[in-house]
């Protein structure tokens, strides 16, 4: 007779879970705002056009309003209120980030159309001597000269001294000059281009200063020296204490811990602080009216006599007012927009190179 085998227990079965409300486990598919924006956009551009409106202004506000109100409804049908509140806010983001770019790519896209058409190897190398502003022919050349030596005179006179402040406020600065440094570059950031140009103007007046390169890119200097502080400032703050630390602890002077730690660990945004400096000075115009006074012929030197620049070419061509101007005035502003974003793309690249490199 078998009889079952001694000390073996039973486990008894785990129930199956209990199965959750189909109505807590609802949400939107993930393609949700997707199909919220296309409704949106038909009810934006529908209604309007019933109602006789043209404007396609309207029909974005109408379309944004459409798409934050069926996001909330939606959701809060579908999902809860909680959830409903957290897309409404996600959706006024994605609202307002639309409304910035949608400018910014029209512009660009104008730029580029209108600019192509006049823009090839002839108009980058050729000047504008002995043409008339209804003539088809001319080019930027002498512009696009004046624009690199002022900018270039701007940044080795700006760079130092930019440089310099920031290291003194981050390592040295401290008690009432250190705040007095801090609150003028904070007022100089904000100041308007004509004021810089108005300032060397009066130095020009004073000690009776003819026109040239040189005196634009003082006042471009000026506009320059407090976004590099600011910069320089912030990415020096980002070094770690302990580099410092580390260094003075084995005898090692301040000014060299600095020359040779600080500043080759924050050289990345540095450069990259200095690049959208020099973009920021690219496209000034006032200064460059006021202090340069604007030629037709290529002048190289840039410390004596009148030259030009993209900004104030621009200005010049617009001015005008022919059919064959304003073609020159798009091609160069499609110039000085290559140049901005080539400095950029720099500045990037040079902040990626620099990174600091983490072990895999």
């Amino acid at each position: 007779m078998s009889h079952a085998p001694t000390g073996v227990i039973e486990r008894p079965t785990p129930a199956s879970p209990t199965p959750k409300s189909s109505l807590g486990s609802r949400s939107l598919p993930r393609l949700a705002p997707l199909g919220f924006a296309v409704v949106s956009v038909a009810l934006g551009i529908g209604i309007p056009l019933a109602a006789g409106w043209h404007s396609r202004i309207q029909w974005g506000m109408l379309s944004a309003l459409f798409f934050l109100a069926i996001s909330y409804v939606v959701t809060t049908i579908v999902e809860n209120q909680r959830q409903a509140r957290d897309r409404l806010a996600t959706s006024v983001m994605w609202v307002c980030f639309l409304i910035a770019v949608v400018p910014l790519a029209s512009l660009l896209w104008t730029t580029i159309v209108r600019g192509a058409e006049r823009l090839d190897g002839y108009f980058l190398t050729h000047s504008m001597a002995g043409v008339l502003g209804s003539e088809h022919s001319g080019g930027v050349y002498h512009a696009l000269i004046g624009t690199l030596e002022q900018v270039g005179i701007a940044t080795v006179i700006s760079v130092p001294f930019g440089l310099l402040t920031a290291v003194y406020l981050v390592e040295y600065g401290k008690g009432t000059l250190a705040k007095a440094v801090t609150f003028f570059v904070d007022v100089m950031t904000g100041i308007p281009s004509i004021v810089a140009g108005l300032f060397i103007l009066s130095i020009m007046l004073i000690a009776s200063i003819e026109p040239s390169g040189l005196m634009g890119a003082l006042a471009l200097a000026i506009l320059m020296v407090p976004v590099v502080v600011r910069s320089t400032e912030e990415m020096l703050k980002l070094v770690p204490n302990e580099l410092r630390e580390a260094s003075l602890a084995l005898g090692i002077p301040k000014w060299r811990t600095i020359l040779k730690v600080v500043l080759p660990t924050a050289i990345g945004g540095i450069t990259t602080g200095v690049m959208l400096a020099i973009a920021r000075i690219a496209g000034e115009t006032a200064p460059i009216i006021l202090l340069v006074f604007g030629s037709q012929l290529i002048n190289t030197n840039p410390f004596e006599g009148a030259q030009s620049s993209l900004p104030f070419y621009i200005y010049e061509q617009y001015r005008i007012g022919e059919a064959a101007s304003y073609d020159r005035a798009w091609a160069a502003a499609l110039v000085l927009i290559a140049f901005v974003m080539i400095l950029n793309l720099v500045a990037r690249g040079i902040a990626r190179w620099k990174a600091p490199k983490t072990g895999r």
